[in-house]
């Protein structure tokens, strides 16, 4: 009979604790930092981690699920997807910023965010934690996510990859040989860099000032920079 029970109760609790999550807002990270510094790198491998450890031992997954459970939604992926979709609105608008290295306006970023978060934790519930990058960008963004989202999401913190403005550069210059990316050009990319340091980067310092920037060196190889970001992520759950 007790074991019966101690059985039932083992079955439900991972469904309680499903059930648990959906009533959660999503748990966000901003990942910033300068054009070519890493971030989606980065961010593909939290994932792919996640994925390799839920081959292991059971142990092994929980840990992950607690620590490594994020899903990666790239503010800028998001905007080339839209700006390609056919019949898109803004799809000309977004082409246009893009090419100048501007800013997006932040009512179009901000509502493709959202209902790429809306429809990841339908599809699976599990699925409440975010990294958000590239994003947000300056106060307009900040001011934006606060307006839109106050309640509705939970921002842990800030992943920081600080980088020299020539190593970005001259990463977005190799990447663009195979990207077809039509901002990976030496003139975009300096427009961009300008932009960062012009607006995003007193977005960091601001975040800085609440205590909640994780700062990695992003100088280095791909591997040592992923080492860092591990360390962050199993300290900050």
């Amino acid at each position: 009979m007790i074991g019966r029970w101690f059985g039932s109760v083992s079955q439900r609790v991972p469904s309680l604790l499903y059930r648990v999550s959906l009533m959660m807002n999503p748990q966000v990270v901003f990942v910033l930092g300068g054009p070519g510094a890493g971030k989606g790198t980065q961010c593909c491998k939290i994932v792919e981690v996640r994925e390799m450890e839920r081959e292991r031992t059971m142990e092994t997954t929980i840990l992950t699920l607690m620590s490594y459970n994020y899903t990666h939604l790239s503010a800028g992926d998001l905007l080339r997807e839209e700006r390609a979709r056919e019949g898109s609105e803004f799809g000309q608008l977004i082409a246009n910023y893009i090419k100048e290295g501007k800013i997006v306006p932040v009512n179009i970023t901000i509502n493709l965010l959202k209902k790429a978060m809306l429809e990841t934790m339908e599809k699976d519930e599990k699925k409440f934690r975010f990294l958000i990058d590239g994003f947000p960008r300056n106060e307009d963004n900040l001011q934006g996510w606060n307006t839109v989202m106050d309640g509705k999401a939970d921002v842990k913190f800030v992943l920081f990859f600080d980088c020299g403005n020539e190593v970005c550069i001259n990463r977005c210059l190799e990447r663009g040989k195979s990207s077809g990316r039509s901002d990976d050009n030496r003139e975009s990319l300096e427009k961009r860099i300008q932009t960062y340091l012009q607006s995003t980067r007193p977005i960091i310092e601001l975040y800085e000032k609440l205590g909640k920037v994780r700062t990695i060196d992003a100088s280095r190889s791909v591997d040592e920079v992923f080492a860092d970001v591990k360390a962050v992520l199993d300290k900050e759950g």
